[in-house]
């Protein structure tokens, strides 16, 4: 598995990275079992994937919670990152909130520090972001946290954060199907921040599982809607979007059996190949899912086959 250091300061950490939204149990359809979900992180880590990305949002702590099970007796091998969100969804950007999040989170996942801590999304109730990311540097100062980071942020809240602290990572959704944010992540190379990309494998379409019949399990965020709960957000799953989307998943399949990789392999591979992008962040509860995304690691796109990847993108309007 290769690796790469997160931004200017931060941690070595392997170029797939495991996410821990679905062990949330909700957004994704309930768990199976504990042991499942355990046994799907434990198959990553000896697979070679060095980092678990989680949040209090997950299942309101549940995802961290099995998250500090699966580390157990291996803490010191494993780059672990959380998020605090705003309320009322999370535990509020306000600094004594941001403070109170952090110990709740640290307890959960039985252990003594978090090594990237991020803000989830920007607030939208009027906390100045000042004070919420002296929160984080305090924090980071106490040593609860290692390097602090953003999600879903814009370089002009960024820039607003690096006027107290640098901010060491930046976590967008970044796929083939979705490259709203290109220009930032590249942007972020020369900005001395790390890109940890959310969402590579587009929720699911690009590993070629999903078609026109699918039919998602109760509670699934991802049951096409006529009405998105952002529309300023990119939806691959509207009816406007979905079946351009399996076209050029289509096509994207079979430049992936010409490469001899799976497309769930290739759509991981190009995301970690795009300039600024350390790593790329894929999640499930099954196994031998887990195994073959942390074999994406290994995989080398050449020029030649990310230009005609791009022609495909471009051609289908992603």
């Amino acid at each position: 598995m290769k690796t790469r250091r997160l931004g200017a300061n931060g941690p070595e950490i392997s170029v797939v990275g495991y996410g821990g939204w679905e062990a949330g149990g909700t957004a994704w359809g309930p768990n199976e079992s504990d042991d499942a979900v355990v046994a799907a992180m434990r198959a990553a880590l000896d697979a070679g994937i060095d980092w678990i990305d989680t949040a209090e949002v997950y299942g309101d702590g549940e995802s961290e919670r099995l998250v500090g099970l699966s580390v157990a007796g291996r803490r010191d091998e494993v780059t672990i990152a959380s998020k605090v969100a705003p309320s009322e969804e999370g535990s509020g950007f306000l600094p004594e909130q941001v403070r109170a999040a952090c110990d709740a989170s640290l307890g959960r996942l039985g252990t003594d520090r978090i090594d990237l801590y991020q803000l989830h999304w920007p607030d939208g109730t009027g906390v100045p972001l000042e004070d919420t990311w002296g929160a984080m540097a305090a924090l980071q100062d106490a040593g609860k946290v290692r390097w602090i980071g953003v999600s879903n942020f814009s370089r002009e809240l960024i820039a607003r954060c690096e006027a107290i602290r640098h901010v060491d990572s930046l976590q967008p959704e970044f796929s083939m199907l979705n490259r709203e944010h290109a220009a930032t992540v590249a942007w972020c190379a020369t900005n001395g921040t790390g890109v940890v990309s959310y969402g590579p494998l587009a929720f699911g379409l690009l590993t070629g599982a999903i078609g026109p019949d699918t039919v998602f399990p109760p509670g699934d965020w991802r049951t096409p809607s006529d009405e998105p709960e952002d529309p300023d957000e990119v939806d691959l799953f509207s009816p406007d979007r979905f079946p351009a989307a399996l076209e050029a998943v289509a096509a994207i399949a079979k430049i992936a059996e010409r490469v001899g990789v799976t497309t769930a392999q290739l759509a991981l591979a190009w995301n970690a190949a795009q300039r600024g992008v350390t790593s790329a962040i894929a999640g499930s509860r099954n196994p031998d899912h887990v195994r073959s995304n942390a074999a994406a690691g290994d995989v080398e796109l050449d020029e030649a086959t990310l230009t005609e990847l791009d022609a495909v993108l471009v051609g289908g309007g992603f």
